[in-house]
């Protein structure tokens, strides 16, 4: 198996771990953490959860895109980039939401610089593609 399939199939069992992650958090959110989340930390556990769910779905994309696109590099650089945003961003939220620890908030403006990096990458790998591989 060559790399940019093992690299494809990697990105898209991730993307679906981190969404299904994604759905039982915010189960887990709204019901048993109801109590515990406390002033914002309700909206912000729900606009972690939402970030999770829209970058793993794009991880998925990028994961079909490496198997079709001839720009797997900037494809590869999008996908980790997706990928630190969520664990970044995502993962700061939930634990200034949980914990109300303030200081991850520094955190979090780094976690959307990546998100933001991972979808310039993605527009520049569908605008360079040369054509669709078949």
């Amino acid at each position: 198996m060559n790399a940019p399939v093992v690299l494809s199939r990697s990105f898209i069992v991730i993307g679906a771990i981190l969404a299904g992650l994604a759905v039982m958090v915010g189960a887990f959110g709204a019901h048993a953490l109801s109590d515990q989340l406390v002033g914002r930390g309700k909206e912000i556990w729900e606009t972690a959860v939402q970030y999770q769910f829209i970058h793993s779905i794009a991880l998925i994309i990028i994961g079909i895109l490496l198997l079709l696109l001839t720009t797997p590099k900037l494809l590869r650089l999008a996908g980790f980039s997706f990928l630190i945003g969520t664990i970044l961003f995502s993962g700061s939220l939930y634990l200034i939401a949980l914990l109300s620890v303030k200081n991850l908030g520094l955190v979090t403006p780094i976690g959307g610089l990546f998100f933001i990096v991972g979808w310039i990458l993605l527009i520049c790998a569908a605008l360079l593609s040369t054509r669709i591989r078949a």
